[in-house]
């Protein structure tokens, strides 16, 4: 693939089935491939084929957001994105280490695709699109899961530059989900559906590929609920995007996960502030005044975030690590 890198954040050793068979699968796709560790992490990882990061090998990286991003935090994929982009990546995918792809996984990856358009819809429940099935993704509004779905009309060549793959099997689903329904689920594959101003609907790091012009909306916030990390930032970045006229695109499964182990009333906790605060923070950025073009993208990151803060969601050292995300993106 064309400049594509694969990034991971994994504490896991190197007998993971999912970090081998990635290892194995993108060396014969031409992909690079990065796995940042934790504390926890063994520190004789080695995997033919990964580009490993202990916290040793990454208090060496010159970044600055490197020597203050909290430790034993999902955020540290930050540091994998800022890898990817200083050996000149073009597109990064991410995914976590109970995710195995599956065989379109590895169909080359095109920014322009055919999908059906909405845009002034609110709340969109994307996964209703791809199943029958009574399910919403992690990070929806609980208010809004009995919506209609609005109707497909046509489908167009649309840019999108940030793509969300769907998982099987294991979705990515909230807890409240998980204690009260039953897994698994494998998706219908349907068309593409691109969202656009004004239409929100969460979107994960477990599947996802972004294109070299939205990389600095890859950003992971530290200081928020640790469920809620990959969702607001899918939020910011969707509120962006309009602002550069870029859809953001859902499509079929190309992953199944295997679950890690998780604790669901942890989880629930977790999200907690999700469940009870998505429809607002959905609302107060769709309200923000920012600026349009995709060169004031840093602005507008900035804006978004002073604003989370403002409203007591996101802590203030977030401001911080976001000045030093920036900086590094630009350096």
């Amino acid at each position: 693939m064309d400049k594509t890198f694969l990034i991971i954040t994994s504490i896991a050793d190197d007998r993971n089935s999912v970090l081998r068979t990635f290892a194995d699968e993108t060396y014969k796709n031409d992909v690079g491939y990065i796995v940042i560790g934790d504390t926890k992490s063994p520190e004789d990882f080695k995997l033919e084929g990964c580009d490993f990061y202990s916290l040793k090998r990454q208090e060496s990286l010159p970044y600055s957001l490197a020597e203050i991003l909290p430790l034993r935090h999902y955020s540290r994929k930050n540091l994998g994105y800022l890898i990817a982009i200083s050996k000149g990546a073009k597109k990064i995918i991410e995914t976590d280490d109970d995710n195995f792809p599956l065989e379109d996984f590895w169909i080359n990856r095109s920014r322009s695709v055919p999908a059906y358009l909405l845009e002034n819809e609110g709340w969109v429940n994307v996964y209703k699109f791809f199943t029958k099935a009574n399910i919403w993704p992690r990070g929806f509004p609980l208010e809004k899961i009995k919506n209609k779905l609005p109707e497909l009309t046509t489908r167009n060549l649309i840019d999108c530059p940030i793509q969300q793959g769907l998982a099987d099997e294991n979705p990515d689903v909230d807890a409240i989900f998980r204690l009260t329904c039953s897994l698994p689920l494998t998706f219908n594959k349907f068309h593409n559906v691109a969202l656009g101003k004004h239409t929100f609907c969460p979107f994960n790091s477990q599947n996802t590929t972004w294109f070299k012009e939205a990389f600095p909306l890859l950003y992971l916030p530290s200081f928020c609920s640790f469920r809620m990390t990959d969702i607001w930032r899918s939020f910011v970045a969707q509120r962006i995007a309009w602002t550069c006229g870029w859809p953001v695109l859902f499509h079929q499964s190309t992953v199944r996960q295997e679950r890690n182990n998780h604790d669901l009333m942890k989880d629930f906790q977790d999200e907690i502030i999700g469940y009870t605060k998505n429809l607002e923070i959905g609302k107060c950025l769709n309200d923000l005044n920012l600026k349009e073009g995709k060169e004031h993208i840093a602005e507008n990151m900035n804006t978004c975030y002073k604003e989370l803060v403002r409203l007591g969601f996101v802590g203030e050292k977030e401001l911080d690590l976001l000045h030093s995300w920036l900086e590094d993106i630009k350096s």
